[in-house]
Parts: structure tokens; sequence; C-alpha cells
């Protein structure tokens, strides 16, 4: 009674100790938790940083976007200024004089000041090299004389020096309503930079100012490279340059992947007043590199952890779980091998497979049943792919396997093998003409047609494809065949179904006839090839007709077709 009493207690330890318990005890050791709480944290803190970093940086950048709005709008009003003169000056000359006397020294970000006439030509200029250049073809000169309105130009060559530059330009019809001039300001890129620099110097951090266009107009110091270069060809630039110029925000950001695989975030302000932008790029990677390193050695720690007790696990495992995986699929293999006879030892088995044992116990006292079944619907089945259900014949495929036996057995018996291929004439225009389902009722009639004739003649009637019939003829002789192709044509007459698009006004079919001899030099393709030249023949000769085609040997043993009749 004790061994039966400590044996009823093994049993029920067994069972509240089972794989999955020992499993969940396992993973309750895993320090996995605590490690994956640290990444997180320290995720959550690269990310802190990096928004602290992005926003530290978009003020820098506004800052530096407002200084660039100053010089522009110092510029503008420069112009407007000179433009007043101009317009109140009475004439050239004077107004020439006041000019150049009226540069001021205080705005370094001013190379030269120009004004020219309505027809694009600089009449006066605070260096007397631009003086007669024409700029009437100039975008910029032709926008504002439109707009009547202060424009700034795109990144260009100034063409008298190869200056980098960009154009201001007001015209004087905004002031006096008259069209007679247009004052002008080449601006000093080399100051618009300098105004950057506080964006530069900075691990992972880029900024430019780029035209409508998408050109560099100025760059930090340790950037200036990037001045008079398209936005596009910066590989840190490229990946945002259509979205940043197509924007009708004045400011944004966004986050990207760039081709050297960092992250990273951008922003851009619009310069007021013009279409110039202030882009400004930080490399999120660099920005957190510290974190992202302490990141890689917690991931590294976690590994480790995981490798370790994965092995004490699958040791663990190997008996609680791999030997009852085993013994169950020797079994199936067994079964697979056809041994129905196999079975499972449940009491080897941990007292959760047992239930997977009876049903693999169950399984073999069914299979045999089962595959029974089977073959008898795998005999079925074959059937059924030999057969055309359209016209109730043979397929394409049972024709083949007919022909090939039938050939055989002509070849051991030296009998002859007849074979008819039928066409139904104008069978494209039957279906355009009356419908596809009424072309399929067509075939139908043809095909109990045929089945009733291969009755009468121990043939073998298929559908071969389409509209194509064949008629198999063991032990019939070309005449005999031909006849019996006469009586075909003869049949398909009297079904009398209508088809007013041909000749006859009633369906008809093209009849070829081979008949051969089979031997050694001669193979089933033969015959079908000689029945389908004779079919062919017979509708080159007005369809509705039979039309036969012989298959004769040569002395050396080749086959040669002939046609006869």
């Amino acid at each position: 009674m004790a061994n039966v009493s400590l044996n009823r207690k093994r049993a029920k330890l067994k069972q509240v100790l089972g794989i999955r318990a020992r499993l969940a005890l396992l993973a309750v050791i895993l320090v996995a938790p605590l490690m994956l709480e640290r990444i997180r944290s320290l995720e959550d803190a690269r990310v802190k940083q990096i928004a602290q970093a992005t926003t530290e940086f978009t003020t820098v950048a506004r800052h530096s976007a407002d200084a660039q709005r100053e010089v522009i709008s110092s510029v503008e009003t420069i112009l407007k200024s000179e433009a007043f003169i101009r317009a109140s000056a009475g004439g050239v000359s004077k107004s020439c004089d006041v000019l150049r006397a009226s540069l001021p020294t205080s705005l370094p970000w001013i190379r030269t000041l120009l004004i020219a006439g309505q027809d694009g030509r600089i009449q006066c200029s605070t260096n007397n090299m631009y003086v007669g250049l024409d700029l009437s073809d100039r975008p910029y000169f032709q926008q504002a004389q439109e707009t009547g309105r202060f424009v700034l130009s795109d990144f260009l060559l100034s063409k008298p020096a190869q200056t980098p530059t960009v154009m201001a330009v007001y015209p004087v019809s905004a002031l006096s309503g008259t069209s007679d001039a247009v004052v002008l300001a080449t601006v000093n890129l080399d100051w618009m930079s300098k105004i950057m620099n506080n964006l530069g110097g900075r691990s992972g951090i880029s900024a430019v100012l780029v035209d409508s266009a998408g050109t560099v107009l100025a760059a930090p110091a340790d950037q200036s490279s990037a001045v008079g270069r398209p936005l596009d060809n910066l590989p840190l630039m490229s990946a945002i340059a259509d979205m940043a110029l197509r924007s009708d925000q004045d400011e944004g950001s966004l986050s990207f992947l760039a081709v050297d695989g960092s992250h990273r975030a951008v922003s851009y302000i619009r310069i007021a007043g013009t279409n110039a932008r202030l882009i400004a790029s930080i490399d999120e990677d660099k920005v957190s590199a510290a974190v992202s390193r302490d990141i890689r050695t917690a991931y590294l720690q976690l590994a480790f952890v995981v490798v370790f007790v994965l092995l004490g696990a699958l040791i663990a495992a190997e008996k609680l779980v791999i030997k009852p995986i085993e013994m169950l699929a020797d079994m199936a293999k067994r079964f697979g091998e056809g041994d129905l006879s196999a079975r499972a030892a449940r009491n080897r088995l941990p007292a959760e497979f047992v239930p997977l044992a009876r049903a693999f116990n169950a399984m073999a006292a069914q299979l045999g049943q089962r595959e029974r079944e089977l073959i008898a619907s795998n005999d079925r089945l074959t059937v059924m792919a030999s057969i055309d259900m359209l016209s109730g014949l043979a397929n394409r495929r049972g024709f083949q396997s007919r022909l090939d036996f039938e050939w055989m057995r002509a070849q051991q018996y030296d009998s002859n093998l007849s074979l008819l291929m039928i066409d139904v004439d104008h069978f494209k225009l039957f279906n355009d003409t009356y419908g596809h389902l009424e072309g399929d009722s067509c075939l139908t009639r043809l095909g109990e047609t045929l089945s009733g004739i291969a009755a009468d003649t121990m043939g073998f009637a298929a559908r071969y494809g389409g509209e194509e019939f064949c008629l198999l003829l063991p032990n019939t002789d070309l005449t005999r065949a031909i006849e019996i192709g006469e009586n075909v044509r003869a049949a398909v007459l009297r079904l009398c179904l209508p088809h007013i698009t041909s000749s006859h006004m009633i369906v008809t079919v093209s009849i070829g006839v081979a008949a051969a001899r089979p031997d050694e030099a001669l193979r089933p393709g033969d015959l079908i090839e000689a029945a389908d030249a004779a079919l062919y023949a017979a509708k080159h000769r007005g369809r509705n007709t039979v039309v036969e085609h012989g298959l004769v040997q040569e002395s050396e043993g080749a086959a040669e077709m002939a046609m006869v009749g």
C-alpha cells in the first residue's frame, strides 16, 4: 500500500511539475526583464537628449534666420532710399552722384549699388566695371519690373568679376509710378556666411542657407565648400531637398535616414520676403553617441545572459521535451513507412504528451481504412483527369495514353492503325455569332455523335483540344478509315446545327485521315502529324470534306509521309 500511495504522489507531482511549469520556472530566473528595463531607460534618455539638442539647435537656427532677415531688410531699405533719390533727383547724372556718395560703410554685406534704366543697362554704379552691363534678360530684373516689388535673386556669379553673389532689386516705379529705372545691389555672401558661424563647429550638425532653386548661398566656415553647390549634391541634404524647397510652410521639420545610414532631424525656416530658406540638420547618432554606446553594451550583456540561460534550458529540456518528441516522431515515421502496428508507450511520456500519444494510437487504427479510401479516390481522379467534361470524350491526355497502347498492340500483331483528325469548320465565327454557351452545346452534340460512331467501329474518340476531335481506329486500313470519315462528316451534317456564317448554313467538319502499320521506323507522333497534314489539306480544299494521308516506308527504314489523293 505504501508503494501505491508513493506512486500516486509521484503521478500528482509529475502533473503539477509538468513541462509548462518547469519552463515557466526557468523563465522566472531569467534576468532579461531587468536588462530590458535598463535598455528602455537608456533609450528614453537618448530620445530626451536628441529632443533637447534639436530644440536648442532649432532656437539657434531661428536666431540665425532672424539675422539673415535683418540683413535682407537692411538691403531693401537701402534700395528704397536709392529709389527715392532716383525718383526725386530729376536726372541720371545727379542721381548717380548721390548714389556713389551714399553707399554706407557700416553695411559690409552690400558690395555694390547700381541703377539700371528701363532697358536694363546699368547707368551708374559704385563700381565702374558694371556700367553699361545689360541686365534686361535677367530673371530677377524682369520679375522686379513685372511685380513692382523688392526681389532677391537666386545664387549667381556676377559677370565682370565672376564673384558669387545674389542680386537685390527694387523698381523705382514702386515709388514714382513710372518705370524709368531700377536700383540694384550685389549682396556679399561671405558676410551672410559669417552670420551663420554660430551654427558651425558642432559635431553631427550642419546648416546652409539656400535659394529657391536649392543652391547654397551661405554656410558656416567649416562647411564653406557647400556654397554655390546644389542641395541635391550634398550627401546629407539631398534626401530632404525636394521636400524642404517645395513646402508652403514658413517653418517645418522632419526626420529621415541619410545615405550614410545616420538618423537625421532637419529644420527649415523661410527668410521673410524671399524664397531663401535656412536648413539645419542634426545627426542624431552623433549627438547621442555616448548613450548609444551604453545601449549597445546593455544589448551585449542581455545576449550573454540569454545564451547562458538557454544553454541550461536546452540541457534541462533534453529529457523533458526532446526525448518524448523524438519518441513520437519515430512512431510517426513508422506510420509513414506503412507500419500500422506502431504504438506510443504512454507510460514513458510526460503527462502533457499522453493525449497526443492517445491521438496517434487512434490515428493508427484508422489509417488502414483511410489509405484504402485514398487509393480508391486516386483511381477515380485518374479517370476524371483523362475525361473532357464538356464533350464526355477522353481528353488529350487520355487520347495520348490510348494511342501509345494501340500503337504497341498494332506493332505486336503487325496490324493497321488509323487516325481521323476532325475540326469544326469556322467554329470561331460560330462562337462570335451564337455565343460561347451555344458553342459549348455544339461541341457536346459533336462529342455524343463521335461517341456513338466510336462504339460502332470499335474505335476510340477524344477531344484533342478546342474544336478539334480525333477518332482512333485500331486494326483499320486507310480505305476503311476513309469510309468512317465520310460517315462522321455525314453524321455531323444530319445534326443540322445552324451556322449562318458558314457557306453551308449548318455546322460542318473537315477530316484528315491517316493510316499506318507501326514498326520500329515509325513513332506515334508520325501518325498524328500525317493526320494533321491531311486535315490541313481538307481545310484548303473548301472544308466539309475528307482528305487522306498515308505513311509509306522507304527501303532504308526511314518514314516518309506521302499524300494520297
